[in-house]
């Protein structure tokens, strides 16, 4: 029974990451082909994407979402490996991985918004620079200033492509160390590690040599996703990006939410061509794939002892410094700007500090708060109930070769599609069923993009679980429920509260399902806070962003403190109940 219960759970988990992806994708293509009876258009024809194509700005709009997603997915994956090839035989690897999980956990629009603090004309590198110069604010005086061409709102797209870098950097080197930590990858690795230095090779370049393709075959997926996510991404753009033009993501959300409804003809056709510029971007990485796999050979074959050691080291170290110059920057910023009474350019302290900023926000905040709170947890934790029940139908009923990889396929379909193509097909689909059931909608929603991140999270430990612990279990009569229930349960208990933890902070930090499958009539810390960098303070940003990067930190925290003091308390209990006994028996 519990063994059919899994399978039900497995296809569940499939059914609710297809449907709502296929089902948006059909209600983006009929309005993009001229077919939408709610403004009169009950024909199709392709006039749309002629008009789209006539813009005068369409193909700039184009080239700024390849540049910025390519761009910052194959700077992000350099600096992942920089760091494992220089850092994965040291000590210091769980350092630097400590080091970069507040990006990890800190949302997109979060992490734009402090990047913003940061990097601004009057932020804190700014200041910083003024130290024994001119306190004119750059971009405003006479004097030439690197601020007026870069940072933000640059033409090139350099300020989106930096910031999405920054984000997914800590993203990838967390799923290579997920392969690494397994037991058969990482048995083989350990192989090669000793042969390569057995021929004299160095550690880095046994790393690019022998660890590198093995990792990179594992964690290919995970990369394609982030990817696709980096060429449709809208938080990120619409806050440091330009906007004359804008990427094609943000331009095509302007067009859906314009209150002429047929613009949203032409945003249907903009997101059938987001979903071509993202397929355009997975070939040009898998391109470069092939390059490096050619060139690997060629150098591989040569037989050097060496692969510019120093450089790389040097690389390396400058990126775990770039880090925590940030961190400390936009810590340090935030933090200011949400006790400041008032803080003039370039001095490095605000002139007296208030709270007020705070309880503004506590009042403003109540609602978003709880909904983002009541939306994370029953997301998350559904979510992880899922995830359970089909990570054990692997196990006790294993699916075969081509059904793995159809698995394997369906699991990364919402992270493989881009958001804004399906999600306002989605919503047009939502509108024809239960069109009252908002909650149910954004409930929806957020599971598409939570169940695979917990999936990832979770699928590691649960396929290193010792199955020999069931094996005992069973040939002791347990059901595969109780072998379940009291045995893998509490043994994983601790990785299960932390993909329980990453669900949270997915949850908390999605902006566009949220926005689209609620129609706005659900606001959320997120929502909040994007609305907040255009009109609102910038002292009460700041609080918004400390919430916002507080709230899936309280999450981890919880995941990483519960487990051990659970095994605390029961440590204590059992002792207390051999005391008992041993006091009954000398009675």
């Amino acid at each position: 029974m519990f063994a059919q219960f899994t399978r039900v759970a497995r296809w569940c988990l499939l059914l609710l990451l297809c449907i709502p992806v296929l089902a948006g994708l059909v209600g983006v293509a009929f309005p993009a082909l001229g077919y939408f009876p709610a403004i009169g258009a009950n024909t199709f024809s392709l006039d749309i994407f002629k008009t789209l194509f006539a813009l005068d700005d369409i193909w700039q709009m184009v080239w700024l979402s390849l540049f910025t997603g390519v761009g910052s997915t194959l700077l992000a994956l350099a600096g992942a490996f920089l760091l494992l090839a220089s850092f994965y035989q040291s000590n210091w690897l769980n350092k630097i991985q400590g080091l970069l999980s507040p990006f990890l956990v800190f949302p997109h629009a979060a992490a734009a918004i402090a990047l913003l603090f940061a990097f601004s004309p009057s932020g804190m590198f700014a200041r910083i620079t003024t130290v024994g110069a001119n306190t004119v604010i750059p971009g405003t005086g006479e004097a030439f200033s690197p601020y007026n061409t870069f940072f933000p709102y640059d033409a090139w797209g350099l300020s989106v492509l930096l910031a999405l870098s920054l984000k997914e950097l800590p993203f990838i080197m967390l799923m290579a160390l997920s392969v690494m930590s397994q037991p058969l990858v990482k048995s083989k690795l350990s192989g090669y590690i000793k042969v390569g230095t057995a021929l004299g090779y160095s550690p880095v370049a046994t790393f690019f040599k022998l660890v590198m393709p093995t990792v990179f075959t594992q964690i290919r997926l995970p990369v394609l996703a982030v990817l696709v996510f980096a060429t449709s991404n809208v938080e990120i753009p619409l806050i440091l990006g330009g906007n004359n033009p804008s990427t094609l993501a943000v331009a095509i959300m302007h067009w859906f939410n314009h209150i002429d409804l047929s613009m949203r003809l032409l945003a249907s056709s903009a997101a059938v061509l987001q979903v071509a510029v993202s397929g355009l971007a997975l070939l040009l990485l898998l391109g470069v794939e092939r390059i490096v796999i050619f060139v690997g050979r060629k150098r591989l074959a040569r037989g050097n002892r060496r692969f510019f050691d120093s450089l790389i080291h040097s690389a390396a170290y400058s990126t775990v410094a770039i880090y925590i110059a940030l961190i400390g920057a936009v810590g340090y910023s935030v933090l200011m700007y949400s006790i400041a009474k008032q803080w003039l350019y370039p001095d490095f302290l605000p002139e007296g500090t208030t709270l007020l900023h705070w309880r503004t926000a506590f009042e403003t905040l109540a609602t978003p708060f709880s909904n983002s709170l009541l939306l994370g947890v029953l997301v998350s934790t559904s979510a992880l109930g899922l995830v359970l029940f089909t990570l054990e139908s692997e196990q006790l009923k294993p699916a075969g070769v081509n059904a793995d990889r159809a698995f394997s396929v369906s699991l990364f379909l919402p992270l493989l599609v881009p958001g804004v193509a399906f999600l306002y097909g989605l919503v047009w689909f939502q509108q024809l069923v239960l069109q009252d059931a908002v909650w149910f909608h954004t409930y929806i929603a957020h599971m598409v993009y939570v169940v695979p991140y917990v999936f990832l999270s979770m699928a590691v430990a649960y396929r290193k679980f010792d199955i020999r612990y069931a094996m005992v279990a069973q040939s002791l009569g347990k059901t595969p429920w109780q072998v379940f229930y009291h045995i893998k349960l509490p043994s994983l208990f601790s990785a299960i509260m932390v993909a329980w933890a990453l669900g949270l902070a997915i949850s908390f930090s999605q902006y566009l399902p949220t926005l689209l499958a609620s129609g706005g009539t659900i606001a959320t810390i997120t929502t909040e806070a994007v609305a907040s960098v255009s009109g609102s303070s910038t002292r009460l940003t700041a609080v918004f962003v400390i919430i916002q990067a507080v709230m899936p930190l309280v999450g981890f925290i919880i995941a990483w403190y519960l487990p051990a003091a659970l095994v605390k308390t029961g440590s204590k209990v059992r002792t207390s109940e051999k005391k008992n006994r041993a006091v009954l028996h000398g009675a």
